[in-house]
């Protein structure tokens, strides 16, 4: 057995044998930070040499995706089907309905996500990937449009496609020219370029862009002060002749350490606060017949509902409060929060 094995390994090519064993030189830093700096310098000229390749086909592209009345199936094998699930996501995310279809299950069952309504957008560099080839005769039956982002343009895909998109790189970032690596760069940038264009199209805001991010870092982010105030009763409210020991009695009965003064169309005149309790008592001789005009703190600060919840946190830490009133464009109130709200919220 041995011998057998000393026998294969003599049938390996020296070359081959000098690549999979370690060097009797040891690499050096330089030279590594110069691998590096090859591959990037690599990557980056194939996604700058996709400029020129953004014309009328792109713009097709994109008019196809508009006009679906369903969903943009995204599909692709090996390192471009990784591609093809990232593509997905972005475009989900950002106002188009996708979803990725993995072409070896569907052949399995999974054809039946793609429906008449849908777009196909398949990803494979060579354009002669046999599973996703295999879906060509289902998408003719059913008359589904197909993207096809290559760098075959004389491929069994791109001579079906609807459209083509052409991701043809001059060479891989890998020393071998073999893995890929500035295709696959190439392709997802071209990707996020379809779904960019796609969301200014759509006018898609950051507020849409919230509503599909309500987890995570970018939801509290771009959270917004209607989706943390509280509303009708939950706020405190009284008018500018109500007596002290009634504006008292709203206060701690809502529970926001302070109670908002306002007219009879609910416009803001003041707020009064716990420090509004204790100047009063350090300045007036007498409360028992103040109202809470006379106690009350004129001109708040307040934001508008549609502000960022962030923005609110910031017009706290600026001003030393931790109590927030909401009003709309005529001074009516319409809500109010304190620090809690936004701890709870994650925001801060």
């Amino acid at each position: 057995m041995k011998a057998l094995f000393l026998l294969a390994i003599e049938a390996v090519p020296a070359s081959m044998r000098a690549m999979s064993s370690p060097t009797d030189t040891p690499v050096t830093d330089a030279q590594l930070e110069d691998y590096a700096r090859r591959a990037l310098t690599i990557e980056a000229a194939a996604v700058k040499a996709l400029l020129p390749k953004v014309d009328s086909r792109f713009a097709r592209a994109c008019r196809i995706c508009l006009d679906c009345a369903g969903r943009v199936v995204v599909t692709g094998m090996g390192k471009s089907g990784h591609i093809a699930r990232k593509i997905a996501a972005t475009l989900a995310s950002t106002g188009t309905p996708a979803f990725f279809l993995h072409p070896a299950e569907a052949g399995h069952g999974d054809l039946g996500m793609i429906t008449k309504t849908d777009v196909l957008l398949a990803l494979s560099y060579s354009g002669e990937t046999p599973e996703v080839v295999f879906l060509l005769p289902h998408l003719k039956r059913l008359g589904v449009p197909l993207i096809v982002m290559t760098g075959g343009l004389d491929s069994t895909l791109a001579k079906s496609a609807t459209v083509v998109l052409d991701v043809r790189v001059p060479e891989e970032a890998c020393p071998l020219n073999l893995a890929p690596t500035a295709s696959t760069t190439a392709s997802l940038a071209m990707g996020d370029a379809l779904a960019v264009a796609l969301l200014d199209a759509r006018g898609f805001t950051d507020q849409d862009f919230a509503t599909r991010h309500p987890s995570g870092s970018l939801g509290r982010q771009l959270m917004r002060v209607e989706d943390v105030m509280r509303t009708g009763d939950a706020v405190p409210r009284v008018r500018v002749d109500t007596p002290l020991r009634e504006g008292l009695k709203e206060m701690s009965s809502k529970g926001l350490g302070m109670t908002v003064v306002v007219d009879e169309a609910d416009r803001i005149l003041g707020v009064f606060t716990d420090g509004d309790l204790r100047r009063a008592l350090y300045s007036k001789e007498n409360l028992r017949d103040s109202v809470m005009g006379d106690v009350m703190t004129p001109r708040p600060k307040h934001v508008g509902p549609r502000s960022l919840a962030a923005e609110a946190v910031l017009l706290m830490e600026r001003n030393k409060i931790t109590r927030l009133l909401v009003a709309d464009d005529h001074d009516k109130l319409v809500g109010a929060l304190n620090i809690d709200d936004l701890f709870r919220a994650g925001v801060v």
